[in-house]
């Protein structure tokens, strides 16, 4: 056979990069931020698109339209190939099961913790379905200034959230503050105390009670928070039905001593808090234990994306060891990598603040596995987001006085069988 010659070389070199370009897809990814996570993920997402020859859209929109928005995109035309999303059994329907698309032996035993997470109901799913962008876990903010400037000494590891309420009513006092402790506008947020007060919000069979006599007692504490200004009026009191809001904006302008929040936020106020000092304090606790919500984020591919080699792919690769690390230590998260989990991550130029925060987020988890491992069942509950909806809306009711307390419970309780029960 005689050697090729240079014309048939170029023709064929030709001819070899139009194929590349003919497989080469354009994948769109709909992505929410609460600090720098779709930044950090798009600038990693250029390795991918050097390594496999497709391009990732990132398209970034508030949490809002991933929490009220993103399932009925998924049911028309405009679904994007994927997303980052919170509600991981909740859209099981929706994923692309990647085992058929590459190997996902290295996933399984890394993430093996969390993939449960992502899987229908009954036991018998074993797909791989995402990779989990961080752990997060929920937990108060302080502004530790406010406590120097008021003369109120923080409470320390082990205190309630009875020693929290007096101390912050403390700081507001003092420093004439509107409100001493805002809590984001969801039942993510509320369930960690509601825990601590004893609240187990499913019966032995894995079914939701929500009302017991755990929920009833933080319910009665959180509405009285509000009637003696503990509680701002732009929080709770001011959204309506299962709408989200976030508190950030009250801790970041120094309206208020304290912040319900997350690890998700570190980030944050880490990058914007110049005036104030600030720090993450472990989870209160309660007779019920120190309750706190495991969670996250996480990146899963639509069965209905027209390209789902490329949305696997860009899976596969953002999972891997080294692009996991990356992404952990520039958005100062926890990562959901098991091996880095014992290993460690290398949080590089992390202030002394934020190497505290992380330190005390992931005790807080342990703790909470410990204590409240109901919040793990939660987390992992395919009807979860009905609770979170349905908690806020009569909650609110209860708090404006438009109705009674017994019946704000009441209706939380046949709210939620009847929505579970569609």
């Amino acid at each position: 056979m005689k050697p090729a010659t240079k014309w048939q070389s170029a023709l064929a070199a030709l001819g070899l990069a139009f194929a590349g370009q003919a497989s080469a897809d354009e994948i769109r990814f709909l992505c929410y931020q609460e600090g720098n996570e779709c930044d950090v993920i798009a600038d990693l997402a250029k390795g991918y698109e050097k390594e496999s020859g497709h391009t990732v859209i990132t398209e970034r929109v508030g949490y809002e339209v991933i929490r009220d928005q993103l399932e009925n995109q998924l049911q028309t035309d405009a679904a994007p190939d994927l997303a980052r999303v919170t509600n991981l059994g909740g859209l099981n329907k929706y994923y692309l099961d990647l085992r058929p698309l590459f190997d996902t032996a290295e996933i399984e035993k890394q993430y093996s913790a969390t993939l449960p997470w992502f899987r229908a109901p009954g036991g018998e799913d074993m797909g791989v379905y995402g990779w989990m962008t961080e752990l997060t876990v929920t937990g108060p903010y302080v502004n530790v200034s406010m406590f120097d400037d008021a003369g109120v000494e923080l409470p320390g590891e082990g205190a309630t959230w009875d020693d929290w309420a007096a101390a912050l009513l403390e700081v507001k006092e003092a420093l004439g503050l509107d409100a001493g402790l805002a809590m984001d506008r969801t039942t993510h947020r509320w369930a960690g105390p509601a825990f601590s007060h004893g609240a187990k919000f499913f019966d032995a069979s894995g079914n939701p009670i929500l009302v017991d006599d755990g929920f009833r007692e933080f319910a009665e504490k959180f509405v009285s928070w509000h009637k003696n200004g503990l509680m701002p009026t732009e929080g709770w009191p001011a959204g309506q039905g299962t709408q989200y809001r976030n508190a950030a904006p009250l801790f970041l302008s120094g309206k208020v001593a304290m912040h319900m929040s997350g690890s998700w936020m570190i980030g944050n106020y880490s990058d914007n808090i110049k005036d104030f000092e600030w720090r993450v304090v472990p989870a209160p606790c309660g007779m019920g234990g120190c309750g706190a919500m495991p969670g996250g984020s996480a990146i899963v591919a639509l069965k209905s994306t027209r390209y789902p080699q490329a949305a696997a792919g860009f899976i596969e690769y953002m999972s891997r060891t080294e692009n996991a690390e990356a992404y952990a230590a520039r958005t100062k998260s926890i990562t959901s990598h098991q091996g880095l989990q014992n290993s460690g991550v290398d949080y590089q130029d992390a202030s002394p603040a934020v190497a505290s925060a992380l330190s005390t987020y992931a005790s807080s988890i342990g703790k909470a596995a410990e204590t409240t491992p109901q919040a793990f069942t939660f987390q992992g509950y395919h009807k979860n987001f009905v609770i979170y909806g349905v908690v806020p809306d009569y909650l609110t009711q209860v708090i404006n006085g438009e109705i009674t307390l017994d019946e704000g419970l009441s209706a939380i309780d046949a709210d939620v069988a009847a929505k579970i029960a569609e």
